[in-house]
């Protein structure tokens, strides 16, 4: 079970950025996924979940109405579509995976157990 994640970069405040997540070793019909974020100094958070098999997703509010999380199954992949960035939303991304947990509240609010290498995106102007 492996997830490669990528898409960071530098980008402006008010800004938009698509993170890719390629999922292997497992199919995105069962699991949920989601995105996480870690800024410097800061605690790790989850900023985005969906689960695979319902489509039922959990944003907190910080993020609500800017980022949007999606899956191409075809692809295998999982998407973190990000408007309107802030510099606070400056930090690493992952994309994350519990294989056996299906509720994507659930992912949000744990520790997951398989994770992707994190990309960094950076909000600055």
């Amino acid at each position: 079970v492996q997830l490669q994640a990528s898409g960071g970069g530098l980008v402006q405040p008010g800004g938009s950025l698509r993170l890719s997540c390629v999922a292997s070793g497992f199919t995105l019909d069962r699991p949920a996924v989601g995105w996480f974020r870690q800024a410097p100094g800061k605690e790790l958070e989850a900023v985005s979940c969906l689960s695979t098999n319902n489509d039922i997703t959990h944003y907190p509010d910080f993020v609500k109405g800017r980022f949007t999380i999606s899956t191409d199954k075809a692809k295998n992949t999982i998407y973190l579509q990000m408007n309107d960035l802030k510099p606070e939303d400056t930090a690493i991304y992952y994309c994350a995976t519990e294989l056996g947990l299906s509720s994507s509240y659930a992912l949000c609010h744990r520790r997951p157990r398989t994770w992707g290498q994190g990309t960094q995106v950076t909000v600055s102007s």
